[in-house]
């Protein structure tokens, strides 16, 4: 095991991996009460600064301690004092783990208390990141990876010494997943998971367009990850067994519920390659269809905005195929081109774009290729 050292100078007490240790998460609370204690001074600062500077997890654990120091309230000026003299006198000297868990526990009195009692738990950065309808965010998160959302989308990410989670609650997001061979990096999606190490994918959870039913994707793009039963799970065929992906592949899992369950199987699976490319033109605030029925068409491009287009009078708007680019959260001009194309009335209302089927409609057929919109 590593031996931990003051936190002022003269050793290391850094994780290869960047992940906070009980003796950085010690450390970090013995700084907090000095900087706050009467002794502060503007070489204490700078020192304070360096021993941050020894790694993201020094980074890291500094700030934790601080969010716990302003929630602890009534912390005595004597109770900083008294940390500051314990963390001088050991400034310059090894610290075993024994001795800095009394002494801060000690010391610190509320204050190290209840920071110790944070950060000496198995570490773990537990966030939730969310986008309303139409909002792209991309967030990096502490291990280096980066998780880009698309619109009405919600995850929550913790990151623990042993293994890396992210659970899918809603929405589509791309993982780009840091490498590391220690912490396997887990998407967990319903009763399903994705485990990676070092690879970039794509998750997306919606409804589709019929009524009563729920699909799961998962794409690869680049390396390679296994989609399996989460913990505690067991699946029926066709999925009883995990899955291996290539890059370009994508599995679907559509799920039936209610009344289109009945009679039915519940689950199916299904693997394809698309063009990945048009999957990820939301990334540039497009959406790509390529002989797309217009009602999932529509269906798509609602998801990017709070002024929704709906399909009036006309039972067979599946047989209208759409090609084209379009911009995702510009409704209207969606709408208007398929109008122009099919002889479709427009009506823009108050809350919602009306698609009618007038005398002039224009039954062109499902392989017949729509409009193309430029940006």
């Amino acid at each position: 095991m590593q031996q931990p050292q003051a936190p002022a100078g003269r050793g290391e007490s850094r994780d290869a991996r960047g992940i906070v240790t009980p003796e950085i998460a010690a450390e970090a609370a013995v700084w907090i009460a000095r900087l706050h204690g009467p002794e502060r001074s503007s070489q204490m600062g700078r020192e304070c600064l360096a021993w941050q500077a020894r790694s993201e997890a020094h980074r890291v654990a500094f700030e934790r301690c601080t969010d716990t120091w302003q929630d602890v309230a009534r912390v005595t000026l004597r109770d900083y004092a008294t940390a500051a003299k314990v963390g001088a006198e050991a400034q310059n000297k090894p610290w075993p783990t024994r001795r800095i868990r009394r002494a801060v526990g000690v010391a610190l009195a509320g204050l190290a208390v209840a920071a110790l009692l944070a950060v000496m738990q198995p570490w773990q950065a537990n966030d939730t990141y969310a986008t309303n309808v139409g909002e792209l965010r991309t967030v990096i998160l502490k291990d280096g990876t980066r998780i880009s959302l698309n619109t009405s989308t919600r995850v929550r990410a913790a990151l623990a010494s042993a293994q890396r989670t992210v659970i899918v609650e809603e929405g589509e997001v791309l993982f780009e997943v840091a490498k590391d061979p220690c912490r396997p990096f887990v998407v967990q999606v319903g009763d399903r998971e994705v485990v990676a190490l070092g690879t970039v994918f794509s998750v997306r959870l919606t409804p589709t367009s019929e009524i009563g039913s729920n699909a799961l994707d998962v794409t690869l793009i680049e390396g390679q990850v296994r989609v399996r039963a989460a913990s505690g799970e067991s699946f029926k065929a066709p999925e009883a067994r995990p899955v291996l992906l290539k890059p370009g592949d994508r599995l679907r899992f559509s799920e039936l519920g209610g009344e289109a369950a009945k009679g039915a199987q519940r689950v199916t699976m299904q693997m394809d390659r698309p063009h990945v490319d048009q999957l990820m033109a939301w990334r540039r605030s497009e959406a790509v269809f390529d002989d797309v029925p217009l009602s999932d068409a529509v269906v798509e491009m609602n998801r990017y905005s709070r002024h929704p287009i709906v399909l009036v009078g006309y039972v067979s708007f599946k047989e209208l195929g759409i090609s084209g680019l379009f911009r995702t959260g510009d409704n209207i001009a969606f709408a208007r081109a398929v109008s122009a194309l099919y002889g479709l009335v427009l009506h823009d209302r108050q809350d919602r774009v009306e698609l009618a089927a007038g005398s002039g409609l224009k039954r062109l057929g499902s392989r017949t290729p729509g409009p193309v919109v430029a940006k």
